[in-house]
């Protein structure tokens, strides 16, 4: 499945509004969400303040704390608004998710995170991280509220966010990163925290253990499918469509799977003698090329689309409910994203 004639058709998708937004009521909890994430990183230093609002007041689809709401509302066949703890649970899966970007955007030098620049880039690493470990400390304190079961989840999943970038810096310019290894990786790094948000959802709601169980899988198989896709984004996607750096990746030295099987493939030759080090601009967008047109790309898809049907076989066994419509719904975007990628229907 080469991309050739599709190539530019799924990054007009990127900026859709994510179905779990769609749910009755959903507009009114984010805005509740908002507002707590905002009371949350209020600190006696205006500075810490003003630099830990940063990303939180540049946007966001806030999909992590929206997967919380819906999970907690999935028995209701007339869901209302959440309950101000589920509200608060997603605020904390949130905070670990914003605090992981400003320690990602010092790692990688990112100048830019959601067409802003990055706290890095406007205040230094040293304030950026500090206010990282900021975001990372309210997150926790409000988790020890929730209960331990929570405050023990979001602990867990904060080790392997840090396990999984580990991973991929012990691969960095690795031209033979198996594709084991990158799995490993977008687990820690990516699925753990949608997995994480589904979970806290459904726990702060004191769900029964089967439905905690397939939520935590759903959000885990969808985590993974969206890693993949992203990964697929940085090889085909601009700037301006990304709200990032494209081709960042390569740069970093960091080779997602659309590479790794593209170095298995015919223009493997071509690509190793490009990667494995540092490069500039002129390398980048030279390897970005070779991959675009190699088979890679649709069979990185595919990978994607499996992951997204095993997300969906994990919501079997509940019974259908406006919420379990809206995780479908998910699931069918990024099937129509796909199919607009590669032009093939799945």
């Amino acid at each position: 499945m080469v991309f050739r004639g599709r190539l530019w058709a799924y990054p007009h998708h990127v900026a859709s509004p994510s179905p779990l937004l769609t749910l009755p009521g959903m507009a009114g909890d984010i805005e509740r969400v908002n507002d707590e994430l905002r009371r949350s990183v209020q600190s006696p230093d205006d500075f810490l303040t003003e630099v830990a609002l940063h990303l939180i007041s540049a946007g966001g689809k806030r999909v992590r704390p929206a997967l919380a709401i819906t999970t907690s509302l999935l028995p209701s066949s007339d869901p209302g608004p959440a309950d101000h703890d589920v509200i608060r649970g997603g605020v904390a899966i949130e905070l670990v998710h914003q605090g992981s970007l400003y320690h990602d955007d010092v790692m990688d030098g990112a100048e830019t995170r959601r067409n802003v620049q990055s706290v890095n880039a406007k205040w230094g690493n040293r304030e950026a991280i500090l206010s990282g470990d900021f975001l990372l400390a309210r997150a926790s304190g409000i988790a020890a509220d929730l209960g331990t079961e929570v405050a023990g989840l979001l602990a867990d999943t904060i080790a392997s966010l840090c396990e999984g970038q580990v991973r991929e810096l012990q691969h960095a310019f690795d031209v033979d990163r198996s594709e084991e290894a990158y799995f490993q990786s977008i687990s820690g790094k990516t699925a753990v925290l949608l997995a994480a948000a589904g979970r806290v959802g459904a726990l702060v709601a004191d769900h029964p253990r089967y439905l905690i169980e397939a939520v935590t899988s759903f959000g885990h198989f969808y985590g993974m499918a969206f890693q993949v896709i992203d990964d697929v984004l940085d090889v085909v996607a601009t700037d301006e469509q990304l709200g990032k750096p494209a081709g960042n990746d390569l740069v970093e030295g960091v080779y997602t799977l659309p590479v790794i099987r593209a170095l298995a493939g015919p223009a493997g030759q071509q690509l190793r003698h490009l990667l494995g080090g540092p490069i500039d601009a002129a390398a980048r967008d030279q390897a970005r090329d070779l991959v675009r047109q190699d088979e890679a790309m649709g069979s990185a898809m595919a990978t994607a689309v499996d992951y997204t049907n095993r997300a969906r076989s994990a919501l079997n066994d509940l019974s259908p409910t406006p919420a379990l419509a809206t995780l479908q719904m998910t699931c069918d975007l990024l099937l129509d994203r796909a199919n607009d990628v590669t032009g093939t229907h799945f």
